[in-house]
Order: C-alpha cells, then sequence, then structure tokens
C-alpha cells in the first residue's frame, strides 16, 4: 500500500520488529529477563548489560513501546510541524511525522540492542509456575525478572462506541487520509494535544470532556487557556457532560445527553489500562489492583521476591521519563542490594498544547484538600520584560510554598515553553532548595525565566517581619 511517508514505516518496522529476525539460543540462566521492549524495559535492560549482567529481553510487538511508536514521537512531530507549516497538508505533515519516527527508531532497535550485548527475544513472553519465562519454545531462566509491559488505551463501555469503530493513540497515527471530522472523547493530555493537531490540518474537531474544564487534572486556569487556543482554531469543546452513547454509521452521531454531533471518525482518549492479560501472573503468585496494574513498593518489588515492575503497568505516572526513572531504580535492586527507591521523585507533567501546560508537586487544589497551608506566588509572562517584547507574551507561572517557610511543595506554568520553564522548579524541589536559591542566583535579562527571581523576591519581602523593618528604618537614619 502506498501513502505518504511509507518509506519511514518501513525504516521503522525493520528496526523495531525485523520479519526475519530469528530469536537467539537462550543461555543456560541470565541475571535478569525483562520483559516489555518500551521505556521502562529498554533502559532497565541497557543499564543492565552495561554493568556486565547477562541480559534477555522480551518484546511481543515493537522495540521503543508506545513512546517511539504510537506516543511521544509522533504526536510531538505533528504538533510541531502543524504548528510551523498550518497549511492544512495532512499528508506531508503525517510524511514528516514518520520520518522523525523512522530517525529515531534505530536508537531503540532490535540490533542495537543485540550488539550492546542483550539477547533480544520477539514474542510473548509468559510466566511458567517455576519462575522461567516462555517465549513460543524458548525458556529464559533468570535470577531476577522485571516486567515492564506497559498500557494501552482503554475503550469505555459506551453503547455503540466499539461498533463505531474508533481511532485511539494506537491507530491514529497510521491514518492515510485526513477525517473530515472527528470527534474526541476525553480532554485530558492526549485528547487537547490531537485536538490541536486535528485543527490545525483542517479537520473540523469536536472535543468531549466529562468533567466541566478540558486538562481537568491541572490548575482551572490552565484548562481554560488550552480551551481558549482550542476555540481559536476552530474547536468545538464541549465540558461538563459524559458521552452517553454512540450512533455508528456513515456519520457516528456522538451524544453526550445535551449535545448530538455528526462525525466521520471518532477518537478515544479516556485513560489507560495495563498489559498484563496472558502473562501467568498467577502462575508466580504477583498480585495486581482491581484495575490490573501490577502492585509494587517503592523499591518496585511485586509481592514475588524475585520479580520486579516497573513503567506504565504499575499505575504509576504514565509518563516516559518517569518510567526511565523507574528502570533505574529497577535495575539497582534487581541485580544488586535495594537500596533504590522511587519514593520522593519529583516527576513534572507536560501538555504540549500552544500554549504548553506544565506542572510539578501538588496543585491548590490538593493542598487545600489535605488541609495543608500553603502560600502562592504568581507572575504574568506579560509582566515580564521579555514578555512584553514577545509577540506570544501570555502565560503565568503559579508556585506553592509551605505557609511561611522557603519549601516549594509544587508549581504550575502556563506559556509556549512551559515545558522548559519547568525544568528549573524541578531542580530546585528535587534538591531540597527554596526560593531563596533562586534568589542568589543571576537569570540572564530579558528571560522569561526571570519569573523566579520576581518570586524570590516577594519571598524574601515576606521575611522582613515588623521588628526587622523597625531595625532596618533605624539602621538608615542614624547612618545615613
Amino acid at each position: 500500500m502506498s501513502y505518504p511517508g511509507v518509506e519511514f514505516d518501513e525504516i521503522t518496522r525493520a528496526a523495531v520488529f525485523p520479519p526475519d529476525y530469528r530469536n537467539p539460543t537462550p543461555k543456560d540462566r541470565y541475571h535478569l529477563v525483562v520483559i516489555g521492549g518500551g521505556t521502562a524495559g529498554l533502559i532497565t535492560a541497557i543499564g543492565a548489560a552495561g554493568l556486565g549482567a547477562k541480559v534477555a529481553l522480551v518484546e511481543c510487538e515493537r522495540m521503543g513501546g508506545d513512546c517511539l511508536n504510537v506516543g511521544c514521537v509522533p504526536s510531538k512531530a505533528l504538533l510541531e510541524y502543524s504548528r510551523v507549516h498550518p497549511d492544512h497538508s495532512f499528508d506531508a505533515a503525517f510524511a514528516y511525522m514518520r520520518s522523525v519516527r523512522a530517525g529515531i527508531a534505530p536508537h531503540d532497535s532490535v540490533s542495537r540492542y543485540s550488539e550492546l550485548g542483550v539477547d533480544v527475544f520477539l514474542g510473548r513472553g509468559q510466566f511458567a509456575t517455576d519462575g522461567s519465562v516462555h517465549v513460543g519454545k524458548a525458556v529464559l531462566r533468570a535470577r531476577r525478572v522485571v516486567i515492564a509491559t506497559g498500557a494501552k488505551a482503554d475503550v469505555p463501555p459506551i453503547p455503540g462506541l466499539v461498533d463505531a469503530d474508533p481511532l485511539t493513540n494506537d491507530t491514529v497515527f497510521d491514518l492515510v487520509k485526513r477525517p473530515a471530522s472527528l470527534a474526541i472523547l476525553g480532554g485530558g493530555v492526549i485528547g487537547c494535544e490531537l485536538a490541536m493537531v486535528f485543527a490545525r490540518l483542517g479537520t473540523e474537531v469536536h472535543i468531549f470532556e466529562g468533567e466541566a474544564r478540558l486538562l481537568p487534572l491541572e490548575l482551572p486556569a490552565a484548562g481554560a487557556a488550552v480551551a481558549d487556543a482550542m476555540r481559536a482554531l476552530g474547536v468545538a469543546v464541549h465540558a461538563g457532560a459524559f458521552v452517553q452513547s454512540v450512533q455508528p454509521g456513515a456519520p457516528h452521531v456522538v451524544d453526550n445527553g445535551s449535545t448530538r454531533v455528526a462525525v466521520e471518525s471518532i477518537l478515544v482518549a479516556l485513560g489507560r489500562r495495563p498489559n498484563t492479560n496472558n502473562l501467568g501472573l498467577d502462575q508466580v503468585g504477583v498480585s495486581v489492583d482491581d484495575r490490573g496494574f501490577i502492585v509494587t513498593d517503592a523499591k518496585l518489588r511485586t509481592n514475588n521476591k524475585h520479580i520486579y515492575a516497573a513503567g506504565d503497568c504499575t499505575a504509576a505516572l504514565q509518563l516516559t521519563h518517569h518510567a526511565d526513572a523507574q528502570a533505574r531504580v529497577a535495575v539497582q535492586n534487581a541485580l544488586f542490594a535495594p537500596t533504590a527507591s522511587t519514593q520522593g521523585l519529583i516527576t513534572p507533567r507536560v501538555t504540549y498544547t500552544r500554549p504548553e501546560v506544565a506542572s510539578v508537586g501538588a496543585s491548590a487544589s490538593s493542598l487545600t484538600t489535605e488541609g495543608r497551608a500553603f502560600d502562592t506566588y504568581r507572575v504574568e509572562f506579560s509582566e515580564l520584560d521579555r514578555g512584553r517584547a514577545e509577540v506570544d507574551g501570555s502565560g503565568f507561572a503559579e508556585l506553592y510554598t509551605s505557609k511561611g517557610k522557603d519549601e516549594i511543595l509544587g508549581a504550575t506554568i502556563v506559556g509556549h515553553d512551559a515545558g522548559e520553564q519547568i525544568a528549573a522548579v524541578v531542580l530546585l524541589m528535587t534538591n531540597g532548595l527554596g526560593l531563596s536559591a533562586a534568589g542568589k542566583s543571576v537569570f540572564a535579562y530579558p528571560t522569561r525565566a526571570e519569573f523566579l527571581k520576581r518570586m524570590a523576591n516577594e519571598y524574601n519581602r515576606t521575611r522582613l517581619s515588623p521588628a526587622i523593618a523597625k531595625l532596618f528604618d533605624l539602621w538608615l537614619r542614624v547612618f545615613n
């Protein structure tokens, strides 16, 4: 089949699941067997092999997992292309996305991992009662096993939805023709990002969110900013009522109780479910919760002392960089003394819409719910000289500290570079530094990063108690 970028898809497939590949002969025993070739599995395997361990990696679909194939890489490529080239060229945008994916695929390829000493087995891995992992006829025995099988899109039991053959993130990047109209169910990160992509490419987009606003897990002002940007692109935002039914057909009719919309295609972005079925977890006594996510402690140990789990299958944050961080903990604990922990990890979240929304730590609502007293610092980017000089100087940064203390609890940033700006806050929080540390730093002028300097100055003013202020005033009057 010929379509825009087909040659790049062929490169990607040859790298991540080569059709002519033959599994190696298993070693008698491995130090570590890793099930799953997504971010958590790849980092675990390559990290352990780099330390000299004998490692086997099992993957049943595509090396690189969601991030490379159906997640971060294709979605961000489409977001960037459609932003820079808002010419409604679906073919060019999807060809560009496929070229980017093909360019990154060798990094996650079967050949690269094999060359680095990992025995790669393509096929479905299943546990036997003796703890070994079977891949077809191959039997893999190991001192420790790490499960990193990830998660996939959840399609809820909305009447008529399955019969409408909806798209998910697993299939939307395989499109070879632009849908004239699209209903997106779910106003979270995936739904909002793809709504912007398709609106820029000329599709009539309707986004449905059951909660009162888009990005319901983020600051209300953040969701409002993204909703305004959506509407400016022509996206119809339907928030505050859950979709009740879908009438499949040509077109499909989506009904949320107050609005009925006829569309050519439907995209479901309503959460994730773990890839933990058919692993034989019951054979080795590994427990899962009521949603199927593997239960681990902070050291990523399951209730089987020989088996660890990392990444999206553990119901932790469904983020590539969090899976990466977990993998490093898994390598340490599976191969050596279990001294590493995920407890206390400071992990940021970014929605790559325009504006971007980046957050880390606690939110104002969560702190209020917990009954924890806090101070709020807020800077509008338009107040900064760089923001005044920019064509798009909109957005804001909001940060929370413990009441009367120099302890950062969380922050949210909204703006075209929010994902970059949040890094400084993450660095401060990870190292136990507060706003006073930012106040000691010299920031380039004019930059948007000066928001931290502004907040630090405001914090320092709060330290000037009435008594200290009187002493300072006396000093000035006596010596001047």
